[in-house]
This record gives structure tokens, C-alpha cells and sequence, in this order.
């Protein structure tokens, strides 16, 4: 009897055995399964930016920097991976944008570094860095890159979004606020969108103190009709309350004191002057006291422009900016005061694209001039700068020797017309012009050559419309 019961205890190890290996087998299978079913696919909160929608960009890029280079304005690139302290000293500890949104992790070195929120921050290092404060002053830099922020994605706000920026480091004068604001308010003309001036003043170090005790004796005793977050923000900032999106926290902060009411007078003077600028540039603003920014380095102006046909359109501002006059000497630099904007560059867009605001069509060249030989080169090098001082699009391939190699490339940029100048042409001072959609050609005096081209393209033009 002991034996069989020994057996049993033996089969029934077995069986486990068995079974635990199928389990395996199953388990190994069914991971092979799941790691040939993977297909990538973009993270949560990005983007890909497809060919047909580049020329959106490639417009607003084009008038952004056009506009502000004809202000004095040179442009700056800084890295997209910073140090982590930057931004926790820049932007402030207690922000939501250091606590909840910043991508922060240790390289191979061991060192916290972050994939930059924001750029201002960078830029302030860069003048630092590079000894910028030697140079002329005001320093007027621009900027374009993407930004990074962890949070919820929604319309206009992804987690990795797109910049473009202005920022004047170096003087604190008024005039500066102003002319920032004009050159932000004039861009989003330009493409078409009507802004909406909100404009505040935040005061410096010294009068925010007395606003924010005010405001922490407003909120106290309304606490428990304040989200979670804004009731931890009463204890670490209460500014913050201003800015929250949640309806009861705007209910109970609508008769909250008004910084305008505690500005020293340093400050009020400033803010004055920065309105009279405004006012004799005749650029509309509403004076709006829950304009407080997401940022712990602004000081005194602050302001967003909003779309003005928006309904929600705090949540939907375009550019947002002010003045930061204590950044660069709280990142241990000499103090240079300085004042900056950023543009959404994904929201711009999305209101182009909501208000049917299309980029126009690139042109395609018109004529295309090839030539047969060294003089006939040189003839042609005269008539193309002739054709293009009178904006007529013109291609050519001068390098290239013989007709046929050019009249494909011709074919190749889809050109309305193509003018041959060979060694015959030249002796009798004419040129041959090839009408390319239905392969006629005449030949013309070659110096009356600009007035011809333009007639044959205004014909064209006008044979389109009539059909």
C-alpha cells in the first residue's frame, strides 16, 4: 500500500510539471503574438505636421519673420533639453508648469535635465552665457521651436507644441511694453485674425507683496468654494487663483481686489505710460485684472491677445507675454531688464483654418530662359535680371550647354513660357519665345523681350478667367 500511494504522489508531480510547462509554452506564445500584432503609433498629446498642411506653417513662419526682422529683430536657437534647475528657478517651484507638466529625467551623467516648457527661460541663460549684456542694448532676439508640456491634450494645446517668440533684453523702458505689443498685435493682422488686447499690470516685488496679502484675506474665507488646486494654491500663490479655468474658482474670484489698486508708484507710472503708447498707436485693450500669466518671473505689464470673436477665449490666447525685469539677475547675471511675447503657432493655425483663412498658393515659375553657347550666356545673364526686376518668376539653368537637357528641366518646373537665345538669335538680334502648353513659338526683337513676355502672361490670364 505505501508504494502505490508513493506512485500516485509521483503521477500527480508529473501532471503539475505538464501543466506548469503548457503554461509557459501558452504564455511564450501568446507574447510572440502581441509582439508581432505592435504597430507604432504617436504618443498621446503629439503631432505629426503632413506636407499638405506645411504651407500653413511655412506662411505664418514666413510673415512672422519677415515682420519682426523689419524691427531690428535677429533670431536665436537654444537647445530643447535644458538643466531642470533652470526652470525651476525661472518659472517657479510652485507652478503647475514645474509641478505637473515639465518632462524631467536623469541623463547617463546622473544630472536632472528637462525637455524645455518654454523658451524665455533659455534664452535669459543664453545673454548670461554668452556675454550678450556687452553688446549694444537693447539685444532684440527672436525665436521659433517646439515646447513641452505634460498635460491634458485638447484643441490648441498638445504636449508638444510650437513657439514663436520675441524677446528685448537690456532696458526698461515703456516704449518697449509698446512696441512689443505692436509688433504681436500687427502679425496676427497681417494673417488675417482680429485680436483682442488684454492688458494688466503685476506690479514689482515690492507692491505685490501688499496684493497678495489682500488676496489671501479675499480667498480665506471663500476656501471651500475653491477647487483642490486653487485651495493649495492659497497657501503657496494665491496670483494663481486668478488664472484658474474652473467656473466656480472665476465666480469667487470676480470681486477679488485688483493689482492696479496696490501699484507703487514706480509702477503705476510705468503701467500709464505703457497705456499711452497703446492709446496713440490706436490699439484698442481691455484692462483686464485676471490677466496674471503661468509664470513666476513676470513683473509689471503682462497681457494676451485673444481671438475677438471667441467665445472661451481666455482658454484660446494666441500670445501671451510681458515683462520679466528680475530673470536674468535671478539666474545670476548682471540686472537686464527685458520684455518678450510668444505665439501659439498651433492655435494660430487652427483659427486660420476655423475662419477659412488660406495661405496663397506658391507660384510656379513662368518663363524659363535657356541659352546656346558662352555670349548667348552672357545675354541671357542681363535679360534674366531685367525679367526679374519686374517680378516676373523666372527659372534657368545657365550651367547647363545644350537646349535639349534645358528645355527638360523646363518641362520639369511647368513653365508657362521658355525664351531660346542661340548664336543665330544673337547675330540678329532677336530671341525665340516658346509658348509651352501649345508648342507655338515666335521670334521677337530681343529687346523688346520684357514687354512681350508680360503681354503673353496677361493673356494667359485673361483667357483663364473666360473659360
Amino acid at each position: 500500500m505505501p508504494k502505490k500511494k508513493n506512485k500516485k504522489k509521483k503521477d500527480s508531480t508529473k501532471k503539475g510539471k505538464s501543466s506548469d510547462l503548457r503554461k509557459k509554452t501558452r504564455a511564450k506564445k501568446k507574447s510572440q503574438t502581441k509582439r508581432r500584432k505592435f504597430s507604432p503609433h504617436l504618443l498621446k498629446g503629439m503631432k505629426d505636421i503632413l506636407p499638405a498642411e506645411q504651407r500653413y506653417w511655412e506662411f505664418v513662419l514666413k510673415k512672422s519673420e519677415e515682420l519682426v526682422k523689419s524691427y531690428g529683430f535677429q533670431k536665436i536657437s537654444t537647445p530643447i533639453l535644458e538643466e531642470k534647475a533652470l526652470f525651476d528657478r525661472s518659472v517657479g517651484e510652485d507652478t503647475e508648469i514645474v509641478e505637473k507638466q515639465m518632462f524631467t529625467f536623469k541623463d547617463k551623467g546622473g544630472e536632472e535635465v528637462c525637455l524645455r516648457p518654454e523658451t524665455t527661460a533659455s534664452i535669459a541663460r543664453a545673454y548670461i552665457e554668452h556675454g550678450m549684456i556687452n553688446l549694444p542694448q537693447p539685444v532684440k532676439l527672436y525665436y521659433y521651436g517646439p515646447q513641452f508640456r505634460y498635460e491634458k491634450p485638447q484643441s490648441g494645446r498638445l504636449r508638444q507644441f510650437h513657439q514663436f517668440g520675441l524677446e528685448v533684453i537690456g532696458d526698461d523702458d515703456p516704449v518697449i511694453d509698446a512696441q512689443v505689443i505692436l509688433i504681436s498685435y500687427n502679425l496676427l493682422k497681417e494673417l488675417g485674425i482680429k485680436p483682442s488686447l488684454q492688458i494688466n499690470s503685476l506690479g514689482c516685488q515690492k507692491c505685490r507683496k501688499k496684493y497678495l496679502r489682500a488676496l489671501l484675506n479675499y480667498f480665506r474665507p471663500k476656501k471651500r468654494f475653491l477647487c483642490s488646486d486653487c485651495q493649495k494654491r492659497l497657501l503657496k500663490n494665491p496670483l494663481r487663483i486668478l488664472d484658474c479655468k474652473n467656473p466656480n474658482c472665476q465666480e469667487v474670484s470676480d470681486e477679488a481686489p485688483q493689482i492696479v489698486d496696490y501699484l507703487c508708484d514706480e509702477c503705476r507710472e510705468h503701467f500709464i505710460k505703457v497705456l499711452e503708447y497703446l492709446d496713440k498707436l490706436e490699439i484698442p485693450y481691455n484692462l483686464n485684472p485676471k490677466i496674471v500669466r503661468g509664470l513666476d518671473y513676470y513683473s509689471r505689464t503682462i497681457f494676451e491677445i485673444w481671438p475677438e470673436d471667441e467665445e472661451v477665449r481666455s482658454q484660446n490666447a494666441l500670445a501671451g507675454g510681458g515683462r520679466y525685469d528680475n530673470l536674468v539677475s535671478l539666474l545670476g547675471g548682471r540686472p537686464a531688464p527685458a520684455c518678450g511675447v510668444a505665439f501659439g503657432l498651433e492655435r494660430i493655425i487652427n483659427k486660420m483654418k476655423k475662419d477659412n483663412l488660406f495661405p496663397p498658393e506658391k507660384k510656379r515659375f513662368d518663363v524659363f530662359l535657356a541659352q546656346i553657347g558662352i555670349a548667348a550666356r552672357k545675354e541671357c545673364l542681363k535679360i534674366f535680371e531685367n525679367l526679374r526686376r519686374e517680378k516676373i518668376k523666372v527659372a534657368e539653368a545657365f550651367s547647363k550647354d545644350g537646349l535639349r537637357q534645358q528645355l527638360e528641366i523646363a518641362n520639369k518646373l511647368g513653365v508657362r513660357i521658355t525664351l531660346i537665345l542661340g548664336q543665330k538669335e544673337l547675330v540678329e538680334g532677336t530671341i525665340i519665345l516658346r509658348d509651352m502648353e501649345n508648342g507655338t513659338q515666335e521670334e521677337i526683337n530681343i529687346k523688346n523681350v520684357v514687354a512681350a513676355v508680360k503681354r503673353k502672361l496677361k493673356s494667359r490670364v485673361k483667357k483663364r478667367k473666360l473659360l
